[in-house]
């Protein structure tokens, strides 16, 4: 083995050892009091039949980047059949994947009068989509993905963007690119828990962004050359990195553990080595000149006073530079709002897409919107699910098939859907 397989080597029993040492000494007890909260919330959730499906499935599809990457992809229709008046495209943030808008897909699809469809995608490497090279996972990239979806999902029709944390910098990259699709076809932007730059500056995102951080430059490099070495000190800290998950995503301490399991999902289904190959391009993100771009679409600022990973602060400066955008600040609520205050997003983004309707023509629109999830949940009994709910005279669940055999939309201008294998 070379010098260097020898260091790096002895860097990684190091950190495995120091990880050991510290789990031992300083978190045994925290970590069996989470284990067994975990051990509970399971045995509950399978008593139940589980947590019940949020949302509608959708058509699953894929569509390839201008670099050859594969993107995972869904599109989710009108629950009602009728023909949509514009399209919302939801994109996720660092780390996550498209099960972050779990809680808001039911809303889009139910809201009528008129409806719209809803289409959602896995950034590279994140999710389902194609693992990228790590010269390729940059913002600018994220950026001409954005528009690779939009070009074969979405090609005609006025659109509504929904964005998170990296997600928004992925719209803010878009407006950078092709600042004529905002004046032509972007009626509507949202912008979640976001910053235009400075993520390396301070709070966590600034001791994981810092170039100067031998830890995650180490990690980095381990990841590369050991990763299943990396991918095992991760599952032996799990419990840990749950409660860290609760702490830094949710402002609330008394969140439902459910929505703790699913971010703590997200994140475990992406290879460690595919999060740090982001750390530059997040860490040198500055944005801010690409703001006045959107200025001529409805623009939604929201955020949580209590975000932990980007500060609300953030949210204040892009809405300075966006004088007609509506600011919304959500008291205590953490990184994550779409899931902390589902029914608070919900009525922000209904009224988004209203302003951005109006927009499209002369008449003026007012949506007909469901009742709040705990209202539309009120009547299914104790384990029965939405399918079970619905043969009691619910709506009908579109259904979509499975990945492998879903359609593949080319990223190309006018590039037309064909099935796999033709």
């Amino acid at each position: 083995m070379s010098r260097r397989g020898w260091t790096v080597a002895g860097v990684a029993g190091g950190l495995v050892g120091a990880a050991g040492a510290v789990a031992g000494a300083g978190v045994a007890a925290q970590r069996r009091k989470i284990a067994a909260a975990r051990q509970s919330l399971a045995t509950e959730m399978a008593e139940h039949g589980g947590l019940p499906p949020a949302g509608w499935a959708g058509e699953e599809s894929s569509v390839t980047a201008d670099d050859g990457v594969r993107l995972a992809c869904e599109e989710v229709g009108p629950a009602d059949g009728t023909a949509p008046l514009l399209t919302v495209v939801l994109v996720h943030g660092f780390a996550l994947d498209r099960r972050t808008w779990q809680e808001q897909r039911e809303f889009l699809a139910l809201l009528s009068g008129p409806s719209v469809r809803t289409v959602l995608y896995d950034q590279r490497s994140h999710g389902r989509s194609e693992r990228a090279p790590q010269d390729s996972c940059t913002i600018e990239q994220l950026g001409r993905d954005l528009d690779a979806v939009i070009r074969a999902l979405a090609p005609e029709g006025p659109l509504v963007l929904v964005s998170h944390s990296m997600g928004g910098m992925t719209v803010m990259a878009l407006a950078e690119q092709h600042p004529e699709l905002f004046h032509e076809r972007v009626a509507g932007v949202a912008l979640v828990s976001t910053s235009t730059g400075e993520m390396a500056s301070s709070g966590l995102p600034g001791t994981f962004l810092s170039r100067r951080n031998p830890v995650i430059r180490t990690l980095a490099g381990l990841a590369a050359w050991q990763p299943n070495l990396v991918e095992s000190g991760r599952r032996a800290l799990g419990d840990v990195i749950w409660a860290i998950t609760k702490r830094f995503a949710y402002g609330d301490r008394q969140v439902d553990p459910r929505m703790v399991d699913l971010v703590d999902t997200m994140i475990d289904s992406n290879a460690v080595g595919a999060l740090t190959d982001f750390v530059d391009t997040l860490g040198t993100h500055d944005r801010l000149a690409a703001l006045p771009g959107l200025s001529g679409a409805e623009v939604l600022v929201l955020a949580g006073d209590a975000d932990r990973i980007i500060p609300y602060r953030r949210s204040e400066v892009i809405a300075e530079a966006i004088p007609t955008a509506r600011l919304v600040r959500l008291h205590g609520v953490g990184h994550m709002p779409m899931l902390e205050q589902p029914d608070t997003v919900d009525d922000e983004l209904g009224d988004l897409i209203e302003r951005s309707m109006e927009r499209t023509g002369t008449d003026r629109f007012r949506l007909t919107r469901p009742p709040h999830r705990s209202m539309r949940r009120a009547g299914r009994g104790a384990g029965e699910t939405d399918e079970q709910a619905d043969g009691r005279g619910g709506s009908r669940r579109r259904r979509g098939g499975p990945l492998r055999g879903g359609r593949v939309r080319e990223g190309r201008t006018g590039a037309r859907a064909r099935r796999d294998g033709s």
